[in-house]
């Protein structure tokens, strides 16, 4: 097996055409049939249906597609971390964030990296937890700020706590303080994906009650937009409100808290410019002033 029988592999599978997936990688079409059959063979099964010609994954082929993936995203990873060693005047970083910090803490830190590394491309995933921590595993992040779930964190990110949040009531009018009261109350709820989701149907469901939805589905700014519009009420991070003084923030009984940590894949060492930037993450948050209901775990 070669790397670059695992790239023709991947552009078949993501094309799902043998011509298109040749123009993709540049090389002749017989040519890249030759090496999948020959992957094929020493496989041992066929990766690809070709029935009618229409180009399916075989159950073989839906195994070794995320293997691929992630072999091919860390062997870029390899080539990056080399061309770092010349003093991080080039590389990349991938880093993932929910929406939350992507607005309240992401932005100045990459201005900051940005400033001291200029070399550094820098990608940016915004996403809900579940999301960013598939995205983590599968090798397509080097970092990501993600909120550790009441079960613990995946075995296989290493994650380290940097902040705690107080989650709030955002509504347009006085909200009442005992959750439980909510019962009645049209709520707007995010998206498949989203740990607030979990965390406000877990709450609501401890409160002995199942909440209204009024709408369901947004994105963290749509969901704000959504109570701002007076469709409901929504459980939300203190720091998102800054800025929206249509909103008010009503602390919640029982408390209700979540802790945001930076994570990286425990198998996989981050790469320089990786390390670079969670240096500058957290020196960022050692001096800043966070909005309340925010803290830092030191």
């Amino acid at each position: 097996m070669t790397l670059q029988q695992l790239v023709y592999f991947v552009a078949v599978a993501e094309t799902r055409h043998f011509t298109r997936a040749a123009q993709r990688v540049h090389v002749a079409q017989p040519s890249l049939s030759k090496q999948i059959h020959t992957l094929e063979s020493e496989l041992g099964a066929p990766l690809f249906g070709r029935a009618r010609g229409n180009v399916t994954l075989t159950p073989a082929g839906e195994a070794l597609l995320p293997v691929a993936k992630r072999i091919l995203s860390d062997v870029d990873t390899a080539r990056l971390e080399v061309g770092e060693l010349v003093g991080l005047r080039q590389g990349r970083v991938r880093l993932g964030a929910t929406p939350s910090l992507c607005v309240a803490v992401v932005a100045e830190v990459l201005r900051r990296f940005h400033d001291a590394y200029p070399g550094i491309r820098l990608q940016v995933q915004e996403s809900g937890s579940r999301d960013l921590t598939r995205a983590l595993t599968g090798g397509e992040l080097d970092l990501a700020l993600v909120i550790v779930p009441p079960q613990g964190a995946d075995p296989a990110l290493t994650v380290t706590p940097i902040l705690r949040e107080r989650l709030v009531v955002a509504s347009t009018t006085e909200a009442p303080a005992r959750l439980s009261a909510l019962r009645h109350t049209p709520m707007v709820m995010f998206r498949e994906g989203y740990d607030l989701r979990e965390t406000t149907l877990q709450a609501c469901r401890r409160a002995g009650f199942e909440p209204q939805l009024a709408v369901e589905g947004g994105e963290m700014d749509a969901v704000l937009q959504f109570v701002e519009a007076g469709l409901g009420v929504a459980v939300v991070p203190s720091m998102v409100l800054a800025g929206r003084p249509a909103l008010r923030a009503t602390a919640i009984t029982p408390v209700l808290h979540r802790t945001v940590a930076l994570a990286h894949r425990t198998d996989v060492p981050p790469t320089n410019a990786a390390r670079a930037l969670r240096s500058t993450l957290l020196s960022y948050l050692s001096t800043v002033r966070l909005p309340g209901g925010v803290s830092v775990l030191r």
